[in-house]
């Protein structure tokens, strides 16, 4: 992995690139960059999750996600490294399995609301889905871009949808559903 930072404020950026792990420069604006971003502010979000009351063994494999996303930004930070696996989005396949295991069938659509926990659990499933654009974006620009991360934010996504209605139930509550008969206008 590349050098740890000692020195927030370096200036080598001023020039509008920035730095890889792997050594070399790109422009701030790549899709390389863009990618990076969007997992970076992912990982924020969870992280903002984090701070919501919720069950103590989704608490443990949220942090667990923030470490893969952490990696996930690593793979991306350095052109062909591979640090997602198949294991990694493996689990999160048991992840879904688990939680979505006690939910009831939905047979509507629901609005991204409820708690606060799962309104969170919404905004980090809208940017999971971002990041996985830029990733697909950047695989058609770049051609040594793995499968694995694009794959495991896809999975992430499916599974903070499913999150979020389990954070709505422990809180108390259940499912915003959307009113298709409502009155409009």
């Amino acid at each position: 992995m590349g050098n740890r930072l000692s020195k927030i404020a370096t200036r080598t950026g001023d020039d509008g690139t920035t730095g890889l792990g792997d050594g070399s420069r790109t422009r701030k604006d790549s899709a390389r960059i863009h990618a990076l971003g969007e997992v970076d502010e992912l990982n924020s979000f969870v992280g903002l999750l984090l701070c919501e009351d919720m069950p103590p063994d989704l608490r443990e494999e949220l942090v667990s996600i923030q470490h893969d996303l952490f990696d996930l930004g690593g793979e991306l930070c350095i052109p062909g490294y591979e640090m997602i696996k198949d294991e990694h989005v493996a689990r999160l396949d048991g992840l879904l399995e688990k939680y979505n295991a006690d939910l009831p069938i939905l047979k509507e659509f629901i609005l991204p609301a409820g708690s606060r926990a799962a309104s969170t659990a919404h905004v980090c499933r809208t940017v999971c889905r971002r990041a996985e654009r830029s990733i697909v974006a950047l695989s058609q620009s770049e051609e040594n871009v793995r499968p694995h991360p694009r794959q495991y934010v896809n999975r992430l996504s499916d599974l903070m949808f499913v999150l979020a209605r389990v954070l709505n139930r422990f809180a108390g509550g259940s499912d915003v559903l959307w009113n298709h008969e409502r009155q409009r206008g």
